[in-house]
């Protein structure tokens, strides 16, 4: 038998002997040269260290810088997870209406954050000459954009505004706890109700109503993101979009004028008289669309409400260059095609390397072009005919007549 307690001894003892050597380094960036000095004295006369210390030189000294920064940012970490709630700086949330970005966080401190969300009915088109009656978070469709950092403690407070026919919660799949604060917030009309988490995962997330029936209260508009940042932030771009998919069940089909009512028996059979982006057909299109520049880099953070259908979210003449899936921390490169699942979200980001006009649709095509989930976005700038030439030639073809002139 192998004696590893003996190699675990060793192992330990090489372990903390790197740890002390990281963290003198560390204590030397952030202390200065006497801090650094102390720091080493600790473990001086094991053999171990002093090799380490003795190879100080060249891409081990690199490495050892690098890890003494990872070193103090892993315990400053530590550190902050570990303050009183209570003694958290208090800030109130911004938040972005789409098709805008709420903005980054641009903290690198845990606070208290603090978010307000009002319940409303309302009727808004839908379409142009097709009204709607919307069940919404702060007056829109997606609600608006919450954005969070990892490790912040967030007081939630929803309020369902008097005019309201129905009771109202909300189900934040960023929370780890029952019923995501659905049980939490259930409110009637006039009523607020206020709870608490701390955002233990980083990511992109949808909310939306949870009251009986579920999919009824999604199907009239009930969603938005909230983004939990990782600690060190997302990397600066040039844009930053919010975009979410949503199906609707109306009683007439799409384009049929007036004050349409929802239909369940046609929400129950997925049979979704409008998908569109950010609550309505042509939200996104002709003096509404998204404009950018020609080499900018421009991140999307996309959601999907749905209740029912998975969006096949794609911009027309783009590749992504990169995508979060499923919201998450893994990263795909040079995606067509991304699907965003009911109830998910996804980052996609892009540099458009050509002027034009671009289509972003669901490539479930027929609701693009037949149901409304269609935008835009038009850039501008110079034209490399290199990357695209535009067309170069035309002329007849008729290979037919060309057989018989054989």
């Amino acid at each position: 038998m192998r004696n590893t307690r003996g190699n675990l001894h060793v192992g330990a003892i090489v372990g903390a002997a790197a740890l002390v050597v990281t963290l003198a380094v560390a204590l030397a960036l952030l202390g200065g040269r006497d801090a650094a000095a102390a720091a080493p004295a600790v473990a001086a006369d094991d053999p171990h260290v002093q090799h380490t210390l003795a190879d100080t030189s060249g891409q081990h000294a690199h490495d050892l810088t690098i890890n003494a920064v990872w070193a103090e940012r892993a315990l400053r970490a530590d550190e902050e997870d570990q303050v009183p709630v209570a003694d958290l700086p208090v800030v109130v949330a911004e938040v972005g209406y789409a098709p805008n970005a709420a903005p980054p966080v641009n903290r690198d401190y845990r606070a208290h954050v603090q978010v307000e969300l009002e319940v409303t009915e309302l009727v808004k088109e839908i379409a142009p000459g097709v009204e709607y009656r919307f069940w919404t978070f702060g007056d829109t469709v997606p609600g608006p954009m919450i954005r969070v950092r990892h490790g912040d403690y967030v007081t939630f407070t929803l309020q369902n505004h008097p005019s309201s026919m129905m009771p109202h919660n909300i189900d934040l799949h960023a929370v780890n706890g029952q019923g995501g604060g659905a049980e939490a917030t259930l409110i009637s009309p006039g009523q607020q109700a206020t709870f608490g988490f701390t955002a233990l995962n980083p990511g992109v997330y949808i909310y939306h109503c949870a009251t009986a029936p579920v999919g009824m209260h999604i199907a009239n508009g009930m969603y938005g993101l909230i983004v939990v940042e990782p600690k060190e932030g997302f990397e600066p771009v040039d844009k930053e979009f919010y975009v979410v998919q949503g199906d609707f069940y109306t009683k007439g089909d799409f384009g049929e004028r007036g004050l349409q009512e929802f239909d369940m028996m046609r929400a129950v059979d997925e049979d979704a008289a409008y998908v569109v982006f950010n609550g309505r057909a042509g939200s996104m299109v002709g003096d509404n669309a998204l404009n950018v520049k020609v080499g900018e880099t421009v991140r999307m953070f996309v959601g999907n409400g749905g209740p029912n259908l998975t969006s096949s979210f794609h911009i027309i003449g783009e590749i992504f260059d990169r995508v979060w899936l499923e919201g998450g921390a893994m990263v795909n490169r040079d995606v067509q095609t991304t699907a965003i699942p009911a109830g998910g979200a996804a980052v996609v980001e892009f540099t458009l390397d050509a002027p034009g006009t671009y289509n972003m649709v669901d490539h479930a095509i027929f609701r693009a072009f037949n149901k409304g989930a269609v935008g835009q976005l038009v850039a501008t700038g110079d034209h490399d005919h290199v990357v695209f030439s535009d067309r170069i030639d035309l002329r007849p073809y008729n290979p037919g007549a060309t057989a018989a002139g054989e």
